[in-house]
C-alpha cells in the first residue's frame, strides 16, 4: 500500500510539472534553457492563427476588388509570393533581421537556414523556433500586401523574383532596424508594435514606387470590383488574423496580449464605421466594399501602436486613419494619377505611416497610454 502511495505521488508530481511548470526547449545549440509554457502556447496559438487568416484572407480581399478575369491570377500571385517569402525567411531573412547585432544595419549571418536557433529566444520565454513562425506571418504579409498594386499587369515570374528580392534588400534589414535591435531601436528608440512601419508602410511606399515605374494600364478605368462580398469576407479574415498577430506581439500571455488585441480591434470597428459615414455623407452608396476598406484601413493605422495606447485613443487613431485613408485614395486616383490597382499606398502606406505618428501622441499618459518611460518593443 505504501508502494501504491508513493507511485500515486510521483505521478501527480510529474503530471504537475509536465501542466504547471515551465518546460524546457528543445536544445539545438546544447545549452539548457527554460520556455514558458503559458507563453509558449499562446505564441503558437496566434501564429497558426495568423497564418489560417491574414493570406487567405488578403488573397479574397484583393481578388474581389478587380475584374472577374484578373481575380485567379491574383489569387495566385498572393499564394505564391507568400510560400516563396516563407522559403527566404527559412533560409535567409530571419537570420539578417533577428540575428546577432554587430553594426545596427542588419543580423548576422548566424542563424542560417535556422541552424544555430537559441532554446529561448533572448529577451522572451519562448522558444526561438516559435518565434521565427510568428514573424513568419509577418515577412509573408509584407511583400504579398504589394500584389495589390500591379494587379492585372505584371508577370508571374517577374513578381516572385521582385518581392523575392524586396523581402531580403528591404524587409529584413527594416525588421532588424527596428525590432532585432538595430539602430532605430537604439539611436532613436523607434517604436512599431505589430508593423505599422516594417509592414505596412513599407509595402505601401514599395508599392507606390512600382507603380509609377510600371505605369498605368491601358484600360484602367476597367478596374471595378467584381465582387464586394468576395473582398469584405477577406477583410474579415484579415481582422480575425490582425487581431491574433497584434496580441502575439507581446510574447506573453498576459494583459499586454489581451490590451493589443482590444485596442486593435476598436481601430478597426471604427475604421469600418468611419469610411461607411464618409461614403454616406458625400453621396456615394455604403456597401460591402466601404466596409472592407474601412476596417482595413484601421488595422493598417493602429498596428505601430496597438500595445502601447489605450482603447479610446485607437478608436481615434482607427477613425483618423479611416479618413486619411479615404482622401489619400481619392487624390492618387483622381489628382496624381498613379495607377496604384488596389490603393496598396493609400491604405497600407499612408495607414501605416499615420499611425506611427499617431502613436507617438496617443501613448502618452494622459490619454490612456503606457507613457514615454513603459513603451518596449513589439
Amino acid at each position: 500500500m505504501a508502494g501504491l502511495n508513493r507511485y500515486t505521488f510521483g505521478s501527480a508530481l510529474a503530471l504537475m510539472v509536465a501542466i504547471g511548470w515551465p518546460t524546457l526547449a528543445t536544445a539545438q545549440d546544447g545549452r539548457l534553457d527554460v520556455a514558458d509554457s503559458a507563453d509558449t502556447a499562446w505564441l503558437l496559438a496566434a501564429s497558426l492563427v495568423a497564418l489560417l487568416t491574414v493570406l487567405p484572407g488578403l488573397a479574397l480581399f484583393h481578388a474581389g476588388r478587380v475584374r472577374a478575369g484578373n481575380a485567379v491570377s491574383v489569387l495566385l500571385q498572393v499564394g505564391a509570393v507568400a510560400a516563396f517569402a516563407s522559403l527566404l525567411w527559412v533560409a535567409a531573412g530571419y537570420t539578417l533581421a533577428f540575428g546577432e547585432t554587430s553594426h545596427g544595419f542588419v543580423g548576422k549571418g548566424n542563424a542560417w537556414m535556422l541552424i544555430q536557433l537559441g532554446n529561448v529566444r533572448a529577451g522572451t520565454g519562448v522558444p526561438e523556433s516559435a518565434f521565427v513562425l510568428f514573424q513568419m506571418s509577418c515577412a509573408m504579409l509584407a511583400p504579398a500586401l504589394m500584389t495589390g498594386a500591379w494587379a492585372g499587369r505584371a508577370r508571374f515570374g517577374w513578381v516572385i523574383a521582385f518581392t523575392g528580392l524586396w523581402s531580403l534588400i528591404v524587409y529584413a534589414p527594416l525588421a532588424h532596424w527596428i525590432w532585432g535591435g538595430g539602430w532605430l531601436a537604439t539611436s532613436v528608440h523607434a517604436l512599431d508594435w505589430s508593423g505599422g512601419l516594417i509592414v505596412h508602410g513599407a509595402a505601401g511606399i514599395s508599392a507606390l514606387v512600382v507603380a509609377l515605374l510600371i505605369g498605368p494600364r491601358r484600360d484602367p478605368g476597367a478596374a471595378a470590383a467584381h465582387s464586394p462580398s468576395l473582398a469584405l469576407a477577406g477583410a474579415g479574415l484579415l481582422w480575425v488574423g490582425t487581431l491574433a498577430q497584434s496580441g502575439g506581439f507581446a510574447l506573453t500571455a498576459t494583459d499586454d496580449a489581451s490590451a493589443a488585441i482590444i485596442a486593435t480591434h476598436a481601430a478597426i470597428a471604427s475604421g469600418a464605421l468611419v469610411w461607411l459615414l464618409l461614403d454616406r455623407v458625400t453621396g456615394h452608396r455604403p456597401g460591402a466594399l466601404s466596409l472592407a476598406l474601412g476596417a482595413v484601413s484601421g488595422l493598417a493605422t493602429i498596428a505601430a501602436g496597438a500595445g502601447y495606447v489605450s482603447p479610446g485613443g485607437a478608436i481615434v487613431i482607427g477613425a483618423i486613419g479611416a479618413l486619411a485613408c479615404r482622401l489619400a485614395s481619392g487624390i492618387m486616383r483622381k489628382r496624381i494619377g498613379v495607377d496604384d490597382t488596389l490603393g496598396v499606398f493609400a491604405i497600407h502606406g499612408v495607414g501605416g505611416l499615420l499611425g506611427a505618428l499617431l502613436t507617438g501622441l496617443f501613448m502618452a499618459e494622459r490619454v490612456g497610454g503606457i507613457g514615454y518611460g513603459g513603451a518596449g518593443g513589439g
